[in-house]
């Protein structure tokens, strides 16, 4: 008899973690006041958030698969999908949290330039128009940002203004990559139109290095062209030095 309750307990509690609720367990875990989430249903293992606020910025259809097999080692590990072809930002891929950091594997994401930049406030009163798409393969948690990083970030129609004047960059690609645990986005001319090419290195507490150089080209912007001898000389081959050492723009 006592087997029989203590299977009947056991076959009950599987029971009741495997199917228990989501909403429930969103209003048990104590968010911090800026994340504030809505609409919720399914189950903790399965379920989906109608709405998902960040500090003032939405995302909706947030829906998440929780692996079993992980949380053995340690490991939370989610399939996540955010939004469709129909919202203002989509995105997917599978992530992963442990005492060691987050990992995310085959992640994309596609949202509006202004969501990206929320309400970080840029210099000369600079405002950015455009699409963000990003794509990463893998992604490793590291000091002070990676451990491991390949990735892809595409500037779809980007336009920048501010009060030197109006500039259309187009479309801009940046590869992705980590380097002595720093981030790093570079590109060259072959990945946009505006004869720019180096590197920009974001490392601890947010410093930002550029080492790169620019060359005026018939795509840039009228106003871009002007601006390039603000730069400096030229070299040899007509390219403006472009250095800057500081923290990040807005942060």
């Amino acid at each position: 008899m006592v087997k029989k309750i203590f299977l009947g307990l056991l076959i009950y509690l599987v029971f009741m973690l495997a199917l228990f609720p989501a909403r429930v367990a969103v209003q048990l875990v104590p968010l911090p006041p800026q994340v504030k989430i809505a609409g919720v249903s399914g189950t903790i293992w399965d379920g989906i958030a109608g709405i998902v606020s960040l500090d003032k910025r939405m995302l909706e259809q947030v829906h998440w698969q929780l692996k079993f097999l992980p949380l053995l080692t340690g490991k939370v590990t989610v399939d996540l999908a955010v939004g469709s072809r129909a919202t203002v930002v989509s995105g997917k891929g599978l992530l992963s949290w442990s005492l060691s950091g987050v990992q995310a594997q085959d992640l994309r994401f596609e949202a509006p330039a202004n969501f990206v930049i929320g309400d970080a406030r840029l210099p000369f009163h600079t405002k950015v128009d455009g699409e963000v798409s990003v794509i990463v393969p893998q992604l490793q948690q590291g000091k002070p940002w990676c451990n491991a990083l390949d990735g892809k970030v595409f500037l779809n129609k980007l336009n920048v203004t501010n009060q030197f004047g109006d500039y259309p960059l187009g479309n801009i690609h940046l590869a992705l990559a980590c380097r002595n645990g720093e981030l790093v986005l570079s590109t060259d001319e072959k990945s946009n139109g505006l004869g720019v090419q180096g590197e920009f290195t974001i490392g601890e507490n947010n410093k930002l290095l550029v080492d790169a150089k620019v060359r005026e080209t018939p795509e840039q912007p009228k106003d871009l062209k002007q601006a390039l001898g603000f730069l400096g000389k030229p070299d040899s081959e007509g390219y403006y030095p472009i250095r800057y050492s500081g923290v990040v723009p807005g942060l």
